[in-house]
């Protein structure tokens, strides 16, 4: 991991994106945006690892963003913030924007730190997953292709 973190976080709140900012500028590439259409802007200008947003937000909710955001690139880790305990909104981040975490507000900064961590070590275990099936698919083409010819000569 000799690359920071690429975290985008959203929300219309502009001094928690401010805290955030100041608290893990040094340890994370810090992207911000306070509305989801924004974040969705930074999102497609920009190579994301892990997607952290508010649920609550005017315009468009963390789960809508999350959801545009999927059919955008599935890939990248979601978390879903939220200064409220709302049951419907844990069972939509679930089923509908795929969240790796759901965390309340206000965040504590070791444990926000040490999600953002462990979601990117998930994250990066899929990319070498997916990068080594490839590869083997290749091997095993490449073999098929060497048994062949060996039968037809």
């Amino acid at each position: 991991m000799a690359d920071k973190i690429k975290v985008l976080y959203v929300d219309d709140e502009v001094h928690n994106l401010q805290s955030f900012k100041a608290t893990f500028r040094r340890t994370f590439d810090v992207f911000i945006a306070e509305s989801g259409a924004e974040g969705l802007k930074v999102f497609q200008e920009n190579e994301i690892d892990i997607i952290l947003t508010d649920q609550r937000m005017p315009g468009m909710t963390g789960i809508e963003l999350l959801v545009e955001i999927r059919k955008i690139n599935p890939e990248p880790m979601r978390i879903l913030l939220t200064g409220y305990s709302d049951i419907n909104a844990v069972i939509d981040a679930i089923n509908k924007g795929q969240v790796y975490r759901y965390l309340n507000k206000p965040w504590q900064e070791e444990e926000l730190k040490l999600t953002i961590e462990s979601a990117f070590e998930v994250y990066h275990l899929r990319r070498e997953n997916k990068e080594l099936i490839v590869k083997l698919e290749r091997a095993n083409d490449q073999l098929e292709f060497l048994l062949r010819q060996r039968l037809l000569s």
